[in-house]
Parts: C-alpha cells; structure tokens; sequence
C-alpha cells in the first residue's frame, strides 16, 4: 500500500479544503489545546508540507485530527486522531501484517500498522490513548488497536481500546482478529 512520492502532494485545493477543517474544528474544540494559538500551528504545517498529506489521510479516512499538544523542545505540535469513533475508512482491519496473513479464511485487506506507516503516521500508544480519553469521550461504540508491547504481540496478542460503562478500558485479542467496528487511531507530530 505504499503510495509513490509523487503522489503525497496536495493539490492547492486539497491544501485550503484541509487547513480550512483543520482550523475550524481546532477553534470548535480549544479545551484539547489551551495555550495554543491557531496561527502558530499554521504556520508549523507551512513549514512542513510533507506532513500536510499525513493529516490529509488522516481527515479522509475519518480521523478528523486535531492539535492536543505542544512539544516545548521541539517545537512540535502533536495531532491525534479525535473523530468520536473510531475513523471509519480504517475499520476492519488485523493488528498488523503477521495477524492479516496468518488468517486462513476471510483475510481482511489490510492491517493497522501497514496502513500506519503508509500514512506517516504511528497508532497511538495505550498511554496517548489514555491521554485522548481525558479530552473527550471516544469510542463509545467502537474500539481501536493501540500499539501492542512486543512481549505481548510475540504471544500472539495485540491490545486495544475503547470506552463502555464510563471507563476507558484496555484489552487484547489475537492480532489476526478484526471487526467492523475497529480500526486504529494515529498521532503524528509536526
């Protein structure tokens, strides 16, 4: 699923489409980010126009991305996925590529990781889940893969998350498990 170099560019459509839905759910949502001005993160993704394709797979595939941190040493802002399920262009996918190719019957298209990397983008890590979870209330319905610990993916696991009964709660299925109702959420920094 690599998408060739050529084709990680915005067109100056695209470009305006994605600033105007960055900037508008950035300003509908400032209890994720306080402190931070719009027209810096701006001018951060101006900076860095690779980075605008990332956030442009992450908007087109449901993700609706949004500023939830400042890195202070870097300079980085930090965009998490905050659709309020899981982005839905992302569902119905294995943990990753190991999970996909081991399923004998009804393999999914695609996996978590793979389509991750695809993206420039990493799912987020259980401790960035929990971080999302205290911004809002995500996954009510649905549920996402999270970064899994190697000493649990080597079992044969892998980890998700999601929010019933008031509680974030953190599971595990077998890695090649997959339903209509889980994808993954991704962060990325600029």
């Amino acid at each position: 699923m690599k998408t060739p170099a050529k084709k990680k560019k915005l067109s100056a459509k695209q470009r305006d489409a994605l600033y105007e839905a960055l900037q508008a759910r950035f300003e509908g949502n400032a209890t994720r980010h306080p402190g931070i001005k719009w027209v810096k993160v701006q001018d951060r993704l101006e900076a860095h126009p690779p980075k605008l394709w990332s956030l442009h797979e992450m908007e087109s595939t449901g993700g609706e991305p949004d500023v939830v941190g400042h890195d202070k040493q870097t300079g980085e802002y930090i965009f998490y996925d905050c659709s309020a399920e899981s982005p839905q262009g992302r569902r119905s996918v294995c943990y990753d590529r190991e999970g996909q190719e081991s399923r004998k019957q009804h393999q999914p298209k695609n996996n978590a990781i793979d389509m991750a990397t695809a993206m420039g983008i990493e799912v987020l890590t259980e401790q960035q889940y929990q971080e999302l979870q205290q911004l809002g209330e995500f996954d009510l319905k649905t549920s996402s893969w999270l970064q899994t610990p190697h000493e649990v993916r080597e079992l044969g696991g892998a980890i998700f998350g999601d929010r019933r009964f008031g509680r974030v709660f953190v599971y595990h299925n077998g890695a090649q498990s997959y339903y209509a109702v889980r994808a993954f959420r991704g962060s990325l920094r600029i």
